[in-house]
């Protein structure tokens, strides 16, 4: 069974999705053991709480660089034993001496299909505005590997959506994650935690033998 350590920084809607995925049996061989917040007010805190998942707090105001933060939140992941990391709304850039030291054990979601609207500044309402201005007629999410490289890791899975006549930011931010973050970031959980990924370069692999 792996641990499933869960890095936040706000309110934790993909959070949820993992723990009502997990409560579902839908993640196999993996157990969310541990939910680390980078703000100390981030509502994701009391949905761990409330499914009796254990929570700490490394408040990023209180150290001077991402460096200085890096290490100790290092630290933390190896006092819960993490097998994987899974950001999940966490709103820092990490290091990369976290990134080496847990290659292809951390995996974030991203909402579109990269390589379209990723990247430096590519986040949260900010993806959604571009694709609208863009006028493309799909978008999605993207669970991947996370490296070095801005949103530039192993894609595992990708789910569209599309895009209907009068969708604002929010309208479309809404449809993504509920259509596709929600559905890909549980399922790309269980199949690593099924040991199921391979990673070869820059693609990762899916296993489907089991299947």
């Amino acid at each position: 069974m792996k641990n499933i350590i869960v890095l936040v920084s706000g309110g934790g809607t993909n959070l949820q999705a993992l723990i009502d995925a997990q409560e579902r049996g839908e993640i196999q061989n993996g157990k969310i053991t541990c939910v680390i917040s980078s703000n100390p007010e981030a509502y994701a805190l009391t949905r761990a709480e409330h499914h009796g998942i254990k929570t700490q707090v490394l408040s990023r105001k209180n150290y001077q660089n991402n460096q200085i933060y890096t290490q100790d939140l290092l630290k933390l992941l190896e006092a819960e034993q993490a097998d994987l990391i899974v950001l999940a709304g966490f709103m820092i850039i990490l290091d990369k001496a976290l990134i080496q030291a847990y290659e292809n054990k951390i995996i974030n979601v991203h909402p579109s299909l990269i390589p379209s609207f990723c990247g430096d500044g590519f986040y949260g309402l900010h993806v959604h505005e571009k694709a609208l201005e863009k006028g493309v007629k799909l978008t999605g999410a993207t669970v991947h590997f996370v490296n070095e490289i801005c949103d530039g890791g192993a894609i595992i899975l990708q789910k569209a959506v599309e895009i209907q006549n009068g969708d604002t930011p929010e309208i479309l931010q809404k449809r993504v994650m509920e259509q596709a973050e929600w559905k890909i970031l549980p399922q790309a959980v269980s199949l690593f935690c099924q040991d199921r990924l391979t990673v070869i370069g820059s693609h990762a692999y899916i296993d489907y033998k089991g299947e």
